[in-house]
């Protein structure tokens, strides 16, 4: 049973939750590591170099819609795709975290966590456009 009145927080709880995260790792990236620094990083995984700026692009900007609350379930699911490929490279580490070179609980964990965010929507406090319902069943009962 969900509770109508606390589950529009939760979502938001989530939300900020995920965008604070996601904004500090795209930065993370940019400033500490350096971009050039971070394709170097995605070379030595196997990945493409330049995929590291597409994904620092993603981190970034799905982190300040998500903290916004703008395109929530969009920039989720855009987001999914990021944690996938770091879910693939820690795989090899085993489960934990504390593996060396990291296990690939905590990215296991950020899909489910994207995932949900989507189902759930923006929730409590998101900013919105015009024209875009935050849920269908808000349209349909107006």
């Amino acid at each position: 049973m969900t509770i109508d009145r606390t589950a529009p927080y939760a979502a938001l709880l989530l939300r900020l939750s995920l965008g604070a995260l996601f904004l500090a790792h795209g930065l993370l990236k940019t400033f500490v590591f350096t971009l050039p620094g971070t394709a170097k990083f995605f070379e030595s995984l196997g990945y493409p170099g330049a995929l590291a700026y597409v994904v620092v692009a993603l981190e970034i900007g799905g982190g300040l819609l998500l903290l916004s609350g703008l395109f929530t379930r969009a920039a989720a699911l855009a987001l999914t795709p990021v944690l996938l490929g770091a879910l693939l490279a820690h795989l090899p580490n085993g489960w934990l975290f504390s593996s060396p070179h990291g296990g690939w609980e905590f990215p296991a964990l950020w899909i489910v966590l994207l995932i949900v965010q989507a189902l759930l929507g923006p929730g409590a406090y998101a900013l919105e456009l015009p024209g875009f319902a935050v849920d269908k069943r808000e349209t349909l009962s107006a």
